[in-house]
């Protein structure tokens, strides 16, 4: 994030003439809400006496005490290119607070906060970097999506065969705009699936870049008559979009504590403990990276997505994954999260988990080498590979069993979460899908 002092703020929109200021802040289930005033209220602003309704936030605060303000990251500062018409339009991504002063217990940026602190405490920062997947799908004539697209592309084609290409180089236009370091773009696996890639950051800086991603995603598709989605599983029989995070810690110096040249692997003692922890707590926190019902659809063999609790050197089959890239750019790269999940919270919890390793100099099992979708339950039995939760319900069971998970959520979040994930559950269960129609009705 670049600095900004409040007078550096000012300056700015008075410059660029900037009418509007979204104080944009991010749910407990990973949606992106915003208080927007116009910029003669910046002064209110900066001084954090931006005050919202908390009880109209689902799982926020009860009504008897829903007063709660917005303190804006004055570092998250910047100007929205899509928005030219009817006045020009910043940004300000803020934390929440109650009415106190106190940090609101259930603000997903502040649980990411703790663990960062915690990592701190340690002598360590976190850097991440995500690989986003997304669908574009074509609307129909009153703006309704659709799950029609107009390419039948598959991996890296070229924008002959993928029409979506265009618009994939003016979100990577509009996010260099907002200070993104764009990495690459390409069509994916599936018709109408795209990835674009951006730099990793430290943790909180790559939670507030997903958010601002998935905002710029949606928006500028919106504005060409597409839908974007970050859906998991939008159509049977292709390939899901997930969220892979690659992961490293850094010491005080700024050096990659997972690097071991003289390892076979080139990993470090502490990097093998970090996977061990994410190994431990993998099914504990799959509710919080794969969060919706549709999560488990795409988290089946057949479409490159992990469903086994392993890791491997350069395999691609297993839950995680060490790319070949070494000295600083060592990393793990763990591939079970989709888009879905709210990224404050999948940080905190994979972060959580890898420093639970690390502090009791946890070891993994052998890496898995093999191709897992091929092996049979007997072989993976043999060789103790478990699998992930295979459905919402057993992974909010899961959560609910794993103490670091929970803790790490605190109070307030893991009970709403889990209440939201099992009524979600539930309201799946009594639903009637048109494959137990098609399967059903004219035989039964």
């Amino acid at each position: 994030m670049k600095e900004f002092t409040g007078e550096d703020i000012k300056r700015i929109i008075s410059e660029k003439d900037i009418r509007f200021i979204q104080l944009q802040f991010t749910d407990i289930f990973g949606q992106l809400k915003n208080v927007a005033v116009m910029s003669s209220q910046i002064d209110k602003v900066l001084a954090n006496e931006c005050m919202f309704d908390g009880s109209s936030i689902e799982g926020f605060a009860r009504i008897e005490e829903s007063d709660q303000y917005l303190r804006p990251d004055l570092g998250s500062f910047v100007v929205i290119p899509w928005h030219k018409k009817h006045g020009k339009v910043a940004r300000l991504i803020c934390d929440v607070y109650s009415p106190d002063g106190n940090p609101f217990e259930g603000d997903p940026r502040n649980v990411l906060r703790k663990v960062i602190k915690e990592a701190e405490d340690m002598g360590y920062s976190f850097n991440v970097g995500p690989e986003c997947e997304f669908f574009l799908f074509l609307t129909n004539e009153d703006g309704t999506p659709t799950t029609n697209t107009l390419d039948k592309a598959g991996y890296f084609d070229l924008g002959t065969v993928d029409p979506g290409e265009k618009i994939r180089r003016e979100i990577c236009l509009a996010l260099e705009e907002m200070g993104f370091e764009i990495e690459a773009s390409h069509h994916e696996d599936a018709p109408g699936q795209h990835e674009i890639d951006f730099k990793y950051d430290g943790a909180l800086s790559t939670a507030d870049n997903i958010m601002t991603f998935k905002y710029a995603v949606k928006s500028i598709a919106q504005k060409h008559g597409f839908y974007a989605t970050f859906m998991p599983k939008p159509v049977y029989g292709t390939s899901g979009s997930g969220m892979h995070l690659n992961m490293s810690l850094l010491d005080k110096s700024g050096s990659n504590i997972f690097v071991d040249e003289s390892d076979k692997f080139g990993l470090s003692a502490a990097a093998y403990s970090f996977v061990a922890g994410i190994l431990e707590h993998a099914k504990g926190f799959t509710a919080v990276t794969n969060p919706l019902v549709n999560s488990y659809k795409r988290l089946v063999p057949g479409f490159e997505a992990p469903n086994h609790i392993a890791w491997s050197a350069r395999n691609r089959s297993p839950l995680i994954r060490v790319p070949s890239a070494t000295g600083q750019s060592t990393r793990i790269e763990l591939r079970s999260p989709d888009p879905s999940a709210n990224p404050y919270l999948a940080l905190a919890v994979c972060l959580a988990s890898g420093l639970d390793g690390i502090k009791r100099s946890l070891t993994p099992p052998p890496s898995v080498d093999a191709n897992l979708y091929e092996m049979t339950a007997d072989e993976l039995a043999r060789n103790g590979i478990e699998s992930l939760p295979g459905s919402l319900h057993n992974a909010v069971m899961l959560m609910q069993a794993d103490e670091l998970v929970m803790n790490t959520l605190g109070g307030h979040i893991s009970g709403v979460y889990t209440d939201a994930k099992l009524k979600e559950w539930g309201s799946y269960r009594e639903h009637v899908t048109q494959w137990e129609l098609s399967e059903y009705f004219k035989t039964y």
